[in-house]
């Protein structure tokens, strides 16, 4: 290793130093000032965006291993802002007297696991690819399994480490079939030699299986809707935002560049993935009353979408997808803000506890209805933009059937979206959740999310600048 070599690794050499500086923190800190590692963290986060930003660097490292380039660098900026805006989410909650003694080690074990999606968004070989993914995931379900003393939540970690492992023996086993077929694991080598043999599709298969597992897409989705709804506000949000994402972006990148010559196959089992999880995602929202449940299964049925993008393939593709993900970010956190807000200061999560927030609450009733407009494609917001591209991209490749479909689906996600908007606005309750002020955390957590959902839509520069940086796929 050199010091280029360093140089291409800064951001994740970064988030490393940062997380020995939290431990530095909780070592030398007293039981009065363990909340300020929250603005620590935050601040530490927006630095290391703010470096990869200014100077962002191209080149492969590891003998191949590690790959960076500005698309790669787009999608970990995407992340780094998902991620300080769940950390300022999550300061109501960790500062709860069950939490002052770990605090700290929840943010540790964040960066943790970021670290790893990093390494998993740079990968260059199916080796780095899966060393990432394991990164990633052992930690998350740590912080699934973060309220050791509540039942769900310990359950909700067991789940993720179970079906995480089974997931990740599918990936192996299909990785394992590919090396044998091209006697390689290098992207560019597998590339080269990949011909669609049917031990070859076969790993493939077992490959957009494993990754299926970490995309929540149907059916392997089985364990979202528990693991969403035990765990931790904040954990939840990461897991559905930050941990989907990085898994979304390798996951279209190793299509169209390892298996492009099997386009004609994986084109189709990811016709066939879009349509059923969007359609199981809907069907199953519109029962729910738990709004983390709601908002799992919203999740689930939003990768189904995610997926249309895919079929647009090349630089239109990749691009069209980064920016549904990063419109999602700001999307999504909004909402499950709002709920970790009104969770914190009540314990309330169903959707009937929302009957007439509006009248006591009338901000964060504006902000809900907001992100839930987003996502469910409504303009002038961002998911309306987000959505088009989606469909534009698809469209242009001919999948109409499949677009009209869509289009089905984006109707019935407007019914269950509106009804937290009909709990809140239109029905009454005597006895509704209390007038509450928010911590300056939530408040500016809030206020980066909503202009978010406005901007990244009004401002074309940003979805053109991702179109850019994907040219050559």
């Amino acid at each position: 290793m050199n010091f280029q070599d360093l140089l291409l690794i800064k951001h994740e050499l970064l988030l490393t130093i940062a997380a020995l500086i939290i431990l530095c923190f909780e070592i030398f800190s007293t039981d009065k000032n363990k909340g300020m590692v929250v603005p620590l963290s935050a601040i530490s986060l927006a630095f290391i965006a703010a470096v990869s930003f200014y100077f962002p660097s191209e080149g492969t490292a590891f003998g191949g291993m590690f790959q960076t380039d500005g698309l790669r660098t787009a999608v970990k900026l995407i992340l780094d802002i998902a991620t300080i805006i769940i950390i300022l989410q999550s300061y109501g909650w960790v500062t709860k007297e069950d939490n002052k003694n770990k605090i700290s080690e929840f943010y540790i074990i964040l960066f943790s696991t970021l670290i790893g999606m990093n390494f998993m968004i740079s990968s260059g070989d199916f080796l780095m690819l899966y060393l990432g993914l394991e990164l990633a995931t052992i930690p998350i379900a740590t912080l699934a399994a973060f309220d050791r003393y509540k039942t769900k939540s310990a359950e909700a970690g067991i789940k993720l480490i179970l079906s995480s492992a089974l997931s990740t023996g599918i990936l192996l086993y299909g990785l394992s079939m590919i090396y044998a077929t091209t006697g390689s694991i290098y992207f560019e080598e597998v590339r080269a030699a990949f011909q669609p043999s049917p031990l070859a599709v076969l790993g493939m298969i077992f490959f957009i299986t494993g990754m299926g597992f970490k995309l929540s897409l149907v059916p392997f989705h089985l364990w979202a809707a528990d693991v969403y709804e035990g765990s931790p506000i904040a954990v939840t949000s990461y897991l559905s935002v930050v941990s989907k994402g990085a898994a979304a972006f390798i996951f279209t990148y190793v299509l169209y560049t390892v298996f492009s010559v099997a386009s004609e196959i994986w084109l189709q089992v990811i016709v066939l993935l879009s349509i059923v999880t969007m359609t199981i995602g809907n069907l199953f929202a519109m029962r729910q009353k738990n709004m983390k449940r709601f908002l799992a299964f919203s999740s689930i049925a939003q990768a189904g979408f995610l997926l249309l993008g895919i079929l647009g393939q090349g630089s239109l593709g990749m691009g069209t997808v980064i920016f549904f993900l990063l419109v999602y970010v700001f999307t999504n956190l909004a909402a499950f803000s709002v709920v970790a807000t009104i969770s914190d200061k009540t314990g309330k999560e169903n959707i009937d506890d929302y009957n007439g927030l509006y009248k006591t609450n009338p901000k964060l009733s504006l902000v809900l209805m907001l992100s839930l407009f987003s996502l469910a494609g409504i303009p002038p917001v961002a998911g309306f933009f987000g959505k088009l591209f989606l469909f534009n991209a698809m469209a242009s490749k001919g999948y109409f059937i499949v677009l009209f479909i869509a289009l089905i689906n984006a109707t019935i996600s407007l019914y269950y979206y509106l009804l937290p908007i009909r709990a809140m606005f239109i029905m009454k309750n005597e006895n509704p959740i209390d007038t509450f002020k928010s911590n300056v955390y939530i408040k500016i957590g809030l206020t980066v999310s909503v202009a978010g959902i406005f901007l990244t839509g009004i401002i074309s520069m940003i979805y053109e600048y991702l179109i850019s940086v994907s040219v050559g796929l």
